[in-house]
């Protein structure tokens, strides 16, 4: 098995998924990590006795190797890399959630430091696209922002929700990079620079992101999931009790092709086939591990695995020798799949033995064979999908039938869904009474995505011990909850957007039948739906010249559909006209509220620095009586420094609550711009997202509903 060829215990706590390896000085690799206090620290052996200029780096008291980088804020993610087109070594940046730091380590310097007011709280370091500059890209308060070496604004756009982490990888295999995104509303998004690719949906919040080679790459969400995509098809996942804190791509087998490392909650770390997604190798520390990184930490020219525990404890490893390829777990590890194995041959055997018993009995089905689960040759395993309005003991629903065909009965269903039942599986098992041949199962998607609906019944005659598993998949489409009866009482919708094909009316038919559920084959495109989460009607019309008009007041679905339908037409670029009156109006009053909340924070901070001022003066005077001793004027100065302190704090926690207010506002503005952009496909929906911000940038309200409206700002 392979040991760790080098422990080090670092005496400062480290932040989940903040670590990095950086070569500061172009030569030197250092391990740098975030603690709890709002430091960064950077753990330099090489280099031992030479002490850090005094500017923003300090010595650590506890360890001569360690640095230490104060940033007087909490940390969300820092990275490490080369950003100038001409520097030698590698810079340090480092994210909070009102700022980014580019610094210097070696010359101990800032090289920018940029107020980010979308907040940052995944960043990676790169080439992005054709941009010619390697880029620090931060995603934050659902927009993504890139900095050039100069601290330019390069790149920005905005996606679903906040982000949570960034890789650059050749998504789409053109030699160029892609920017991979995964946020909370559960996505993982690919950019070609401010465009849209793809977006494949997972079940909880995209955690971490690594890119393994070529275009396929590794995630971890945040309810213990971990997998591999090739471009947009998965290749496997599992899922822990545990949380995966960090993933990195690793060769560690040496078989030429990297393995998925990553490191658990429980303080686990694990290598899996990219593959299969076997495990190849384990080990444990006592806490939970913080990051995974690789860097020839020894400088001894063999590159090492790194891993660090929130405890600071940091261990590195070698891949495998040639003698130990293949072979990297220890015998225990092996007497486990020994023992897994053991047991999956006595199931087996088991299950030959019934099909042997099976065989024996004759056409003629008696009650002791009947038992034995003998069933007729024609039973087949039928399912159907249909569309249930709410009622007062139940939630509007998806039903989903399954029955026989003959008198069997269905002892008990298995369904298996991502993202739709707690724990992804469902259990139906009918009590001994209420044995039939028929299970209805309730489904409430909750948004609309495809689902496949993997289920197994276990099916037998009305006696039988024994029981046939028969399996099926069916696909729920992706606009299900919508429902054809309509309520001619229902509320007329104001919003529309209105757009124009190439197309024939049937294709559109066609798409309507594959993405949502009829009760039996339309033929025209002209129909309406009742919507069966929000309420409201949702209207579709085409008229002969091609012009379609979508009317709802939800303009997330309005984007939804008219994504949904670009994609099954194959249309790379349309531009839409849209209103939405409630929505719009809606924004239009967050708007004001983000000027208002604003002009506070710059009041507020105006404040805070005067009463800074008057505290620094009013010391210097109390230090000055304490000296002549002035015993009295020094308890009068030291109680309205008391005061003065009281008073700042007040004012620090007004400004984080207005802080944290208009955080919200702009992630509601940033969605906004989404939503827009949604309602286009192509070139111009990237045309309305520049549009939008450039309008924002300039506190132009007007233009910025009618880039919203038309598309462009001109119209």
């Amino acid at each position: 098995m392979l040991v760790p060829i080098f422990t080090l215990k670092l005496n400062h706590k480290i932040n989940p998924r903040m670590v990095a390896i950086g070569k500061y000085d172009g030569i030197h690799p250092c391990l740098t990590a975030a603690t709890q206090a709002g430091k960064v620290f950077i753990h330099n052996p090489h280099t031992r006795g030479q002490r850090p200029a005094a500017h923003r780096l300090s010595q650590s008291t506890q360890d001569s190797d360690i640095s230490l980088l104060n940033i007087n804020q909490a940390v969300s993610c820092l990275t490490a890399g080369t950003l100038g087109p001409n520097t030698t070594g590698h810079t340090l940046l480092v994210g909070s959630q009102t700022n980014l730091l580019a610094y210097d380590v070696h010359d101990n310097t800032d090289i920018f430091y940029k107020e980010v007011t979308d907040g940052a709280n995944a960043i990676v370091l790169g080439k992005l696209g054709d941009i010619p500059n390697p880029l620090a890209i931060i995603g934050g308060n659902c927009a993504l922002q890139g900095f050039d070496f100069e601290g330019n604004d390069q790149f920005w756009t905005v996606t679903g929700d906040n982000v949570r982490s960034l890789v650059l990888c050749d998504f789409t295999a053109d030699g160029k990079n892609e920017l991979l995104v995964g946020s909370e509303d559960f996505d993982i998004r690919v950019f070609r620079e401010d465009e849209l690719v793809t977006e494949m949906a997972e079940n909880e919040t995209v955690t971490s992101l690594c890119h393994m080679h070529g275009s396929r790459f590794g995630y971890a969400l945040a309810n213990g999931t971990v997998g591999v995509y090739d471009r947009t098809a998965r290749y496997w996942r599992i899922k822990s009790k545990n949380h995966a804190m960090s993933i990195h791509a690793f060769d560690l087998n040496a078989d030429g092709v990297v393995e998925l490392i990553t490191g658990w909650s429980n303080g686990k770390i694990d290598a899996r086939s990219d593959r299969t997604g076997e495990v190849i190798f384990k080990d444990n520390f006592s806490s939970s591990v913080a990051g995974v990184v690789e860097g020839d930490y020894r400088m001894d020219g063999q590159i090492q695995l790194i891993c660090s525990s929130v405890e600071g404890e940091v261990r590195g490893y070698l891949p495998a020798s040639k003698e130990m390829k293949g072979n990297l777990m220890d015998a225990s590890v092996e007497q486990d799949l020994i023992r897994e194995l053991s047991q999956r041959k006595q199931n087996l055997i088991l299950e030959l033995r019934n099909y042997e018993e099976n065989a024996k009995a004759l056409p003629g089905v008696s009650e002791g064979e009947s038992k034995k689960g003998v069933i007729p040759a024609n039973t087949q395993l039928q399912t159907a999908l249909s569309v249930r309005r709410a009622t007062e003991s139940q939630r509007a629903h998806i039903e989903l039938n399954i029955s026989t065909p003959n008198e069997t009965i269905i002892r008990a269903v298995l369904i298996f869904a991502e993202g739709i039942f707690e724990g992804e599986s469902h259990v139906v098992h009918p009590s001994v009474q209420n044995l039939s041949g028929c299970v209805r199962v309730p489904i409430i998607p909750p948004k609309d995505i495809p689902v496949d609906l993997h289920i197994k019944a276990f099916v037998g005659g009305k006696t039988s011990t024994q029981f046939h598993v028969f399996e099926i998949t069916r696909q729920l489409p992706r606009f299900s909850m919508y429902d054809l009866n309509v309520d001619p009482s229902a509320t007329q919708p104001t919003g529309k957007v209105t757009f124009s094909i190439n197309d024939r009316p049937q294709r559109v038919v066609m798409w309507l039948n594959q993405n949502f559920l009829l009760p039996e084959g339309i033929d025209s495109p002209d129909i309406t739906f009742t919507t069966l989460r929000a309420g409201g009607l949702l209207k579709i019309n085409m008229q002969p010249s091609g012009e379609i008009t979508l009317r709802t007041d939800d303009i997330d679905l309005a984007g939804d559909l008219i994504q949904s339908l670009a994609s099954f037409l194959a249309i790379e670029d349309l531009q839409a006209e849209a209103d939405f009156p409630v929505y719009f109006k809606e924004l239009r009053a967050t708007l004001t509220e983000v000027d208002e909340f604003h002009s506070v924070h710059q009041k507020l901070t105006a404040a805070m620095a005067d009463h800074s001022n008057y505290i620094r003066n009013m010391l210097v005077q109390a230090e000055d009586a304490r000296l002549m001793g002035d015993w009295r004027n020094t308890k009068k100065r030291y109680i309205e420094l008391y005061d003065l302190n009281r008073d700042l704090i007040n004012e620090y926690k007004i400004r984080s609550n207005n802080h944290n207010a208009l955080l919200a506002r702009l992630k509601s503005v940033n969605q906004a711009i989404q939503r827009a952009g949604r309602l286009r496909v192509g070139k111009p929906k990237t045309q309305v997202i520049t549009a939008c911000r450039d309008a924002i940038k300039n506190n132009n309200i007007n233009a910025l509903f009618k880039i919203m409206r038309a598309g462009t700002a001109s119209s």
